[in-house]
């Protein structure tokens, strides 16, 4: 049987399920207790194996099994999960990712497994030097009122642990020493249940341990301080369980929906089972074939415009109102080939915890990484380039930014950095943060490394010292490592959102952190654009980098620093004549327009001679004959057939 016809299908799979491994197991370390995660991490290693087998890759299904067995002594309570552990299982999902690359380039999987094979075989026999001895788990029965009260702790982000007191064997009044527990916990918290039960603790009604569930805000190390600091304790274990219930929760309020919709709309079992299979239908499409739909619906648009055009010098009525619904329908499937390319960023987003991870590990550092808003979605042209750029910020991020544990300490920090990503959309852009805790970006020193380099700093305030990283070769870095200091990484960040049509910014205080701010447009193909005549050239600006226009005589116009400027509201607008820029013949008028434009925290003003109105307009590239213009982001057809310029605002400011 040929398996070359599936073979595109089990890349795409293999990929997804290597995703979910990854994403699992850096959970798993931090909730190394939770059963759920373990055996999600064990289905998708399984199906692995199973697409492998069918497909005849042997060392995929070999690695993949010893994976299996490693997992299931988690399962079965014979292993504790640690980082050393998670560690090699993390060596198997990279050579997982170099067979399916090898396979999607060569045709063959075409690695070397024995070494990590042997490692797993290691595991699993007992023979590493890895604790074989399973985590004693804490259980504590709970009624209908406690799980209430759990549910609204959750609510408000407390933490819930079970903790375990055990008391030296030959200590006399065990129950004071109980109630000196109990009491410094209820000082912390609220006590929801103890076993035994506080009758019984005084009493005396039990050996060496007792447990007790608390909610509170403090951490497991402030509460494990606190108790072993009474007297006659002879140990303190504690289990954060907010996690394992939370879950348990929300699946019981699944459970809970479920039963009150069956209940609500008693259906035939056929039409329901219709209606599941409806919504989880969907289609895998070649992405070339998108970008040709996407080109087809752009000409669409552009013959559209023409026809309007057209048609208002005939002025014939019939022929408006058919355009007008055209014109309605090509809007309608406009919007919809671009949703259909829209992808969420977490495409993106999904492979930064694990580098962040390997990163914090090889630097000896401590990071907490978070990440939120991965839902926002972009274009797929965009999702492809904003990658590098990423990963780029969050290395400099986690080198550069975040200290060491003990620089943090001496500082009044906390012993972890926090690195956080954020994505959101606003407007007509999407916008991505990268935050850090760190040591933020000293202006002074940067001052000083220009000046090694020769770059004159004079005048510069201290956000123009603090951009002088997005120069190239420019490095604070006092020596080179596999992490950075060469020079090279912020040049090339800046270049390919610039590319990109996006801004970007840094924010910085020396001691706080750093903050480096994108911001990117939601789609590269379709934009709304004002049209605007300079000398006797039109040019396309787009809406997103406009803030407003407004109508100038020219001897408003003043200068400061031999540099031209308007003022507006009370602000001084440096301006740019968009003629002298251009290299154009400017036009005698008295009156001319500025469009003020904002790129990232700046705001500028372009002089242009007319206004020509707003207009929806394909972008096309402009070729490898004209890639090195930097003044233009493409061009566009109009519906007269002028093939205009769009100009590149982020390049011009």
């Amino acid at each position: 049987m040929d398996m070359s016809q599936y073979l595109d299908i089990f890349l795409e799979e293999s990929n997804e399920n290597l995703q979910r491994l990854n994403d699992g197991m850096l959970e798993l370390e931090k909730n190394p207790e939770d059963k759920e995660i373990i055996n999600t991490i064990f289905r998708a290693a399984h199906t692995l194996k199973g697409m492998a087998g069918s497909m005849g890759f042997e060392k995929i299904q070999d690695l993949t099994h010893k994976m299996e067995n490693v997992l299931d002594k988690f399962r079965n309570d014979q292993l504790r999960v640690n980082s050393d552990i998670i560690t090699i299982l993390f060596k198997c999902l990279d050579k997982l990712q170099e067979m399916i690359e090898n396979i999607q380039n060569k045709g063959t999987e075409d690695a070397e497994i024995t070494d990590i094979i042997e490692e797993l075989v290691k595991i699993e026999k007992g023979q590493a030097n890895i604790e074989q001895k399973p985590t004693k788990k804490i259980e504590i029965q709970l009624n209908e009122f406690d799980e209430d009260l759990i549910k609204q702790a959750l609510e408000k982000n407390y933490n819930i642990y079970n903790i375990k007191v055990t008391i030296y064997k030959d200590t006399i009044l065990k129950s004071a020493r109980a109630f000196l527990v109990y009491k410094t916990l209820e000082d912390i918290g609220e006590i929801i249940k103890s076993v035994p039960s506080v009758d019984d603790l005084e009493k005396e009604n039990f050996e060496q341990e007792f447990y007790m569930m608390v909610i509170t805000q403090k951490t497991s190390d402030e509460i494990k301080d606190k108790i072993v600091s009474i007297s006659e304790i002879e140990g303190v274990d504690i289990e954060d369980i907010a996690q394992k219930y939370k879950s348990k929760i929300t699946s019981k309020q699944v459970e809970n929906v479920e039963v009150e919709k069956h209940v609500a709309t008693e259906k035939p079992k056929q039409e329901e089972e219709k209606t599941v299979k409806k919504i989880h239908q969907s289609v895998r499409v070649d992405l070339e074939r998108l970008d040709k739909f996407m080109n087809l619906v752009g000409e669409l648009v552009i013959h559209r415009t023409r026809l309007e055009q057209i048609s208002s010098s005939f002025k014939s009525a019939e022929l408006h109102e058919t355009l007008e619904q055209v014109g309605r329908i090509t809007t309608d499937l406009q919007d919809l080939v671009m949703k259909v390319r829209m992808l969420p960023i977490e495409k993106v987003f999904n492979r930064f915890p694990r580098m962040v991870r390997d990163l914090a590990q090889e630097l000896g550092k401590e990071i907490e990484f978070i990440v939120q808003g991965e839902e926002t979605e972009l274009d797929r042209t965009v999702i492809d380039e904003i990658g590098e750029p990423l990963v780029h910020l969050l290395r400099n991020a986690i080198d550069h930014g975040i200290e060491t544990v003990d620089e943090r300490i001496k500082s009044g920090k906390p012993s972890k950095g926090t690195v956080r990503l954020v994505a959101y959309q606003e407007g007509n852009k999407a916008v991505i943060k990268i935050e850090d805790d760190g040591k933020g970006i000293d202006p002074e020193k940067l001052r000083k490394k220009a000046k090694q380099l020769g770059i004159n700093t004079e005048g510069m305030d201290e956000q123009d010292l603090r951009n002088l990283i997005f120069l190239q070769g420019f490095s604070t870095s006092e020596k080179v490592t596999d992490v950075s200091g060469r020079g090279v990484g912020m040049d090339v960040v800046k270049t390919k959102i610039t590319a990109l049509g996006g801004t970007i910014d840094l924010i910085s205080e020396v001691g706080k952190g750093t903050a480096f701010i994108i911001r990117l447009p939601l789609t590269l193909s379709i934009i709304q654009a004002l049209l605007v005549k300079v000398a006797e050239e039109t040019f396309a600006i787009s809406l997103g980098f406009i803030d407003r226009v407004i109508n100038i005589n020219l001897a408003e116009i003043k200068k400061t620093n031999n540099k031209e400027v308007i003022i507006y509201r009370n602000n001084v607008i440096p301006l740019i004549r968009l003629s002298e820029r251009l290299n154009l013949e400017s036009v005698d008028s008295e009156n001319k327009f500025v469009v003020i434009v904002r790129v990232g925290e700046k705001t500028i003003g372009l002089l242009v001679d007319t206004l020509l109105g707003q207009q929806e307009i394909v972008i096309k590239p402009l070729g490898k004959m004209l890639q090195n213009l930097k003044e233009y982001v493409g061009a566009t057809i109009l519906g007269d057939g002028l093939v205009t310029l769009i100009l590149d605002v982020a390049a011009l400011v």
